[in-house]
C-alpha cells in the first residue's frame, strides 16, 4: 500500500515540524501553497500560526474555495490550534476583517488561554476510541472552544485553573485541537487523522 499523501497547509505556521511527524509516522507530506497542491490527497493538516494573516493568505494563494471545496467533501483534514479558528463556523472575537472557513459548526475564542508569555504545557484528556486517555498539550496563545453544534463531538478537555476547557472537536472527518503537537511531539491526533485515511476509524456522521 502506498504512504497516505497528506497535505500541510504552507502559508505560515508550524509547517516542517508537522511534515516531519507525518513523515515519521509513514506518510508522504505534500506542502499546499496553492489549490493545485490539493489534487490527489489523501487527507490535510491546517497547522497552528496566526489565524487572521492564515485567512487573509487564503485570499491571496486563492485557496479558500478550493479548501472548502476539499474539506467540505469530506477530504480527512486536522486542524491545530490556528487551524481550529479557520475551520470554525463562528469566531467570537476576530481581529478586523477576519473570517474563517466555517466548515466546523462551533464557536471559539482566539487567545483564549492568555498570551504567549501565559503558555502552558500540560496534559489534556483524549476520547477518541482505539487512543490513549490522554495527549501532551501545549497551549501557546490557543483558542477555546466555546459551544458546538449537533453532531460535533468533544473529544478533548484541558483543565485550567481547576476547570475544563474544551480544546478538541471532531465532526465527520474534520478534527481540530487548540493545540500544538508538533511541540510535545504527541503523535496521536496525527495518528487519529491517518488512521481515519485507512478507515481503521470511521468518520463521525454528520
Amino acid at each position: 500500500m502506498s504512504a497516505a499523501r497528506v497535505g500541510v497547509l504552507a502559508l505560515q505556521g508550524g509547517v516542517a515540524e508537522h511534515e516531519r511527524m507525518l513523515a515519521g509516522l509513514g506518510a508522504a507530506p505534500v506542502p499546499v501553497r496553492s489549490a493545485a497542491h490539493l489534487v490527489g490527497l489523501d487527507a490535510l493538516v491546517i497547522p497552528g500560526g496566526e489565524s487572521s494573516v492564515l485567512d487573509r493568505l487564503l485570499d491571496v494563494a486563492g485557496l479558500r474555495e478550493p479548501l472548502l471545496e476539499v474539506v467540505g467533501g469530506g477530504l480527512p483534514t486536522l486542524g491545530t490550534c490556528a487551524g481550529l479558528v479557520l475551520l470554525a463556523a463562528r469566531v467570537e472575537n476576530p481581529a478586523p476583517g477576519q473570517g474563517s472557513l466555517g466548515v466546523l459548526d462551533v464557536t471559539v475564542r482566539r487567545n483564549a488561554f492568555g498570551r504567549q508569555v501565559d503558555s502552558v504545557e500540560t496534559w489534556a484528556s483524549w476520547r477518541v476510541p482505539g487512543g490513549p486517555d490522554r495527549i501532551r498539550a501545549a497551549a501557546i496563545r490557543a483558542p477555546e472552544v466555546l459551544d458546538v453544534g449537533p453532531g460535533v463531538e468533544v473529544v478533548s478537555t484541558m483543565a485550567v485553573d481547576g476547570v475544563d476547557r474544551v480544546v478538541g472537536v471532531r465532526c465527520g472527518a474534520v478534527l481540530a485541537i487548540s493545540l500544538h503537537p508538533e511541540l510535545t511531539g504527541d503523535l496521536t491526533a496525527h495518528e487519529t487523522l491517518l488512521a481515519q485515511v485507512r478507515s481503521d476509524a470511521p468518520a463521525l456522521t454528520r
